[in-house]
């Protein structure tokens, strides 16, 4: 495949929040399919640095992530709001806005695709209304639609966050640890959801996570990050406690 037909590609990525010290230290990979992409790796690895550096939410310190054939690192003005609208993200603390309701959270997937003025009026769109009732009915949530979104257990509001994601039409989803507060059969019901949304809509889904078996089951691809640098980077099945160890350290937690 193409650079021009690779949904994502970085290209050797740094990023220090202090000069000398840094956190991402040359990271390279790309994305050719659908599908979801675990990364793994213990805290304060840079798997969360990653993402943010891709979407922008920070500034790389160095070099090229090309998305939709344009560096994100270069890109500014109205560039930069076309490609940030084009890369959902879902957060491990949900983002909602609490006092509004569970749709107009998902409605806000649409504001990049708005001008000031309507997304002040909330001027949305009837198809999007529509849109955005059939995620959430597809997120299990129809019923709640209604609701504040701070009235919602945390497994629901990640599956606002999911919807919301999905409303921008993105042509790649980053999840930074979307399970980790989350009861063990609530996690398995995100990450099939995320799976669900993948698969429905043809593009990739990042996610960053901890939990390596359930990375296991739901990843098609593992990227296993220690020390600001990718250690493994293949099959799920292909990761032993080899590699496992060479990722988190040690080997007392290993099964």
């Amino acid at each position: 495949m193409s650079a021009a037909q690779r949904f994502l590609e970085v290209k050797g990525l740094k990023k220090e929040y202090v000069a000398g010290n840094p956190i991402l230290k040359g990271v390279d990979f790309s994305i050719d399919s659908p599908g979801i992409v675990a990364i793994i790796g213990p805290s304060g690895t840079g798997k969360s640095t990653l993402l943010r550096c891709i979407n922008r939410l920070i500034e790389p310190t160095a070099g090229q992530i090309i998305f939709d054939n344009s560096d994100v690192c270069l890109a500014s003005g109205k560039v930069l709001r076309h490609l940030r609208r084009q890369v959902a993200m879902v957060f491990q603390e949900y983002n909602l806005v609490e006092r509004l309701s569970v749709i107009e959270n998902v409605l806000s997937g649409r504001l990049g695709y708005m001008t000031s003025w309507q997304a002040w009026r909330r001027n949305y769109l009837q198809s999007d209304i529509n849109n955005a009732y059939e995620l959430l009915a597809a997120v299990g949530l129809e019923e709640h639609a209604n609701k504040r979104a701070d009235s919602l257990s945390g497994g629901q509001r990640q599956r606002v966050g999911i919807a919301r994601a999905v409303m921008q039409d993105p042509r790649i989803i980053l999840a930074d640890e979307p399970t980790s507060s989350l009861d063990p059969k609530t996690a398995v019901e995100i990450m099939e959801l995320l799976e669900k949304f993948a698969s429905e809509k043809n593009i990739p889904a990042l996610v960053n996570m901890h939990d390596v078996k359930l990375a296991q089951r739901f990843a098609k691809r593992i990227i296993g990050m220690s020390n600001g640098h990718i250690v493994y980077d293949g099959a799920p099945e292909g990761i032993t406690d080899e590699h496992l160890k060479k990722i988190y350290g040690g080997e007392s937690w290993l099964d």
